[in-house]
């Protein structure tokens, strides 16, 4: 389920990375074993063997733009090669030459410090935070004193997706949380306790942003409750 935060992949088992469509599952895509897995304001079908052996950063929202050149929302949605971004590094042998996971933790650090670039928009990390708590976009536009577009143009180009589709996202995390501290949760309550015009409505943005409805949504765990499991065929 979509969070707006956007993930380096580096698959150690094999050289490949394979995404699914979440409309449909038996079309996929293959990408190399060394990925930046953009923000996604969508849901996105993952293989999980994949998952074996596996060393990843996971960037807090906005927090892989020092690291790449080009604005974060040409990645939105999408699973770009490293090398197209960094061209060639050999990231993932030199992981695999390392004999221990400190040394590759060592490799990857080192790989990070030499492509980091800071250059954070202080009004977008302080926007990030309030739209992660909850503040409505016209409150926080006013408060930033930014007109609408040039808010939502420094905003896309850090974090990677809207401002308004970062905030729905982040009510729909909201909304996982009070689940996951709940599990009998009563979903017309919690429409009206996120802001929802009614149940219909949080229904109809489910739908959206995450492929399902409430009533279909079984985390894989309450330590992964971004993760709803999907039988293979």
């Amino acid at each position: 389920m979509p969070n707006g935060q956007a993930h380096l992949m580096v698959n150690l088992a094999e050289d490949e990375f394979r995404t699914y469509d979440a409309a449909r599952t038996d079309r996929m895509s293959c990408h190399s074993g060394s990925v930046l897995a953009g923000p996604h304001g969508r849901p996105t079908v993952l293989d999980t063997r994949e998952q074996r052996w596996l060393v990843a950063v996971e960037f807090r929202c906005g927090g892989a733009s020092p690291f790449f050149a080009m604005p974060m929302a040409e990645a939105c949605n999408q699973v770009v090669p490293l090398d197209d971004l960094w061209g060639v590094t050999f990231l993932r042998e030199r992981l695999l030459e390392a004999p221990t996971p400190a040394s590759k933790f060592r490799v990857l650090e080192e790989t990070l410090l030499q492509r980091c670039v800071p250059r954070l928009d202080r009004a977008v990390t302080y926007a990030v935070a309030a739209l992660k708590g909850g503040m409505p976009l016209a409150e926080l536009t006013a408060k930033l004193g930014l007109l609408p577009r040039t808010l939502e143009r420094r905003f896309s180009a850090q974090v990677g997706i809207t401002p308004k589709r970062f905030a729905r996202v982040q009510r729909l995390q909201r909304v996982l949380r009070a689940v996951r501290r709940s599990p009998n949760a009563d979903w017309c309550s919690l429409a009206v306790q996120y802001g929802y015009c009614d149940q219909s409505h949080m229904v109809h943005e489910f739908r959206d942003l995450a492929g399902i409805t409430p009533a279909g949504y079984t985390p894989h765990s309450p330590q992964r409750s971004s993760h709803i499991p999907i039988a293979s065929n």
